[in-house]
């Protein structure tokens, strides 16, 4: 129980820092003009609600509930794992792999495609951005879980 909150938590802090440093630092820029609200063709609905409508998103203004809430996810995400991965071949890189594609997959896929892109209008060449930043997010929280959880107790 313990290395699995402890592989959660370090997958939620992954989570973190790689979003901090795609969608923070390359997409919205740390002055809120990131390419992902500069570019000419984004969705002004988009724009909007990421810096007009009130109240703004928590991460913009609050973003603790969120930074705890990405470590929640990773424990849950780390129990998910270790339910699945007797299932799965072995090797650090092979169940990376799985994890990492089945959170893209089922959540961060889902995500751009029901918000941004459903109701926001986003173009689709700025979606592929961010879902290779989400790429990246998913990949870096499995490589943190699978490292913890495969690691032989000493």
């Amino acid at each position: 129980m313990k290395k699995t909150v402890a592989a959660g938590l370090l997958g939620g802090a992954a989570m973190n820092v790689a979003m901090l440093l795609t969608f923070r630092t390359l997409g919205f820029g740390w002055d809120g003009k990131g390419f992902l609200l500069t570019s000419p063709a984004q969705s002004h609905k988009l724009i909007a609600v990421w810096t007009e409508i009130e109240p703004l998103p928590l991460v913009v203004n609050t973003p603790v509930p969120i930074i705890v809430g990405m470590l929640l996810f990773g424990i849950g995400h780390a129990f998910i794992y270790r339910s699945v991965a007797p299932a799965w071949p072995s090797g650090f890189l092979a169940r990376t792999m799985r994890l990492g594609g089945m959170t893209f997959f089922m959540t961060y896929l889902f995500w751009e495609f029901f918000t941004p892109f459903n109701q926001y209008g986003e173009p689709l060449h700025l979606i592929a951005i961010e879902l290779v930043f989400w790429a990246v997010i998913a990949f870096a929280e499995a490589a943190a879980i699978v490292w913890v959880m495969e690691r032989r107790s000493a």
